[in-house]
Formats: structure tokens, sequence, C-alpha cells
């Protein structure tokens, strides 16, 4: 992917990247840790490229890092960097703010799900263009999942038959996103706290609709993620 890469497509796709990434240990804001070399900013925007649907791209990253993120992503594709805000939902925000109105389809990417092959973005907009105006990437839960109480006791065991774990890229109509961040703000301007997008358009009462996800789209959130996802980068299978 060069400098002169253009982006054809009309979807645009907003990352998220203001995060410190705590859990990874001392070091950068997480979507400037290195995998195999790179950053795991640099993998997630050459990825979501190779979608041919995709015409924008949009980074909020630290705020005091948007000069040196400007410059590191302009080797890979043409990218909007703009400076995040103080939690995901509000750089979230900021970064839809910037995407012209003529894109109608928007995805919400994690920069540290930076190998989530093309295939699953295209898995995704293709549902949003089949009519739903949210959509998310799912796999099932391998896991038996107990309920805990005090004193660290079970109180009880889920049904995983009916529990998903939640991936991105998410994609939305772009109206609905945006009044879904709206309705997120109360009358004092603070944000309600939603660990994703879906989160906030299942508050306004729309329904979210569910496709496959990809066991390639892991999150990068311990050290030892970046073990299994530099695995992933050595089989060589991440195109399709």
């Amino acid at each position: 992917m060069t400098a002169h890469t253009t982006l054809r497509g009309d979807v645009a796709i907003l990352i998220p990247a203001a995060g410190t990434g705590e859990r990874l240990g001392p070091g950068p804001p997480k979507a400037l840790r290195e995998l195999a070399g790179e950053p795991l900013l640099v993998h997630a925007v050459r990825q979501v490229c190779l979608a041919p649907c995709v015409g924008m791209i949009v980074v909020a990253a630290p705020p005091a890092q948007v000069p040196a993120v400007t410059a590191l992503l302009a080797a890979v594709a043409p990218v909007t960097v703009v400076a995040g805000g103080v939690s995901r939902q509000a750089s979230v925000s900021v970064a839809l703010a910037s995407v012209p109105e003529r894109f109608d389809i928007v995805l919400v990417h994690d920069a540290a799900r930076a190998l989530a092959p093309p295939a699953l973005v295209d898995r995704v907009v293709a549902a949003v263009r089949a009519g739903h105006g949210a959509v998310i990437p799912v796999l099932p839960v391998v896991d038996t999942i107990k309920q805990v109480g005090a004193a660290d006791l079970v109180m009880g065991t889920v049904d995983r038959s009916v529990l998903r774990a939640v991936q991105t890229p998410q994609g939305f109509r772009r109206e609905l996103l945006a009044e879904a961040h709206r309705a997120a703000i109360d009358d004092l301007g603070r944000r309600a706290d939603h660990t994703d997008d879906a989160g906030l358009v299942e508050k306004i009462g729309h329904p979210v609709h569910c496709v496959p996800g990809d066991v390639r789209a892991l999150k990068v959130t311990h050290p030892i993620d970046l073990v299994v996802a530099e695995a992933l980068l050595r089989a060589g299978t991440l195109s399709a």
C-alpha cells in the first residue's frame, strides 16, 4: 500500500485510536504498540483499505500525537486524522463529525482488532445495504459462563447458546449512528458510558443485526494477544 492509494468506495470507516491500552503494560497508546515491527494502527488501516467498498478512513488519535499519526499513515493510505476525545465514545463522535454527508454508511472499527480481514468489512457493509440500520459481527461464546456473586460464589450458569462475543467493524446508516450519539448526551453535556456503538443504538430502541464474525479479528488487549496476532500474520491468510 502506498501513499498514492485511492479510496473509491462509498463507505467511511472511523477508527478511535486515542486509548492508552493500560492492560498491555507501560508504553505508547495501544494503537501505536508494535506488532511485527509496525503499529497496530498501521495494520488496521492497511487491512480495511483492501475492502473495495471503503472510500474514507478517519482516525481519532491522541491529541498530542495527531501530527505523528498523520505522518505515520501517509505511507499507508489517505487518512483523515483528528484529535480524539477523553473517551472512545467521544472519539467516535469527533470522527463522525468530519465525515462528509455523501457517506451514508459508516463503520466503526477498533485499531486493537488490527487483523480483521477485508472480507469481514464486506460482510458488515452488505448487511447494512440489505436494509439493516445497525450491524455487528459476532462469534459464538465457547467458554462456559458463570454468574458469580459475593465471596466469589457461583450464583448460576448462563446459557451460552444465546450469547455472542461482539467484534468490529460495526456498521451503521450514518444518521442512525449520529442520532444514537446525540441521544447519549444528557442536558449537562455528559456522555453515557457504553462499550460499543451498537449499545448506543440499542439504547434508542433500534434493532441491531448480527453477522458472522471472524477469529482473525481478535482484540489485542493483553501481551499474549500480540503473540497470537503475530502468528496470524505469519500464517498469511488475512486477505481472505
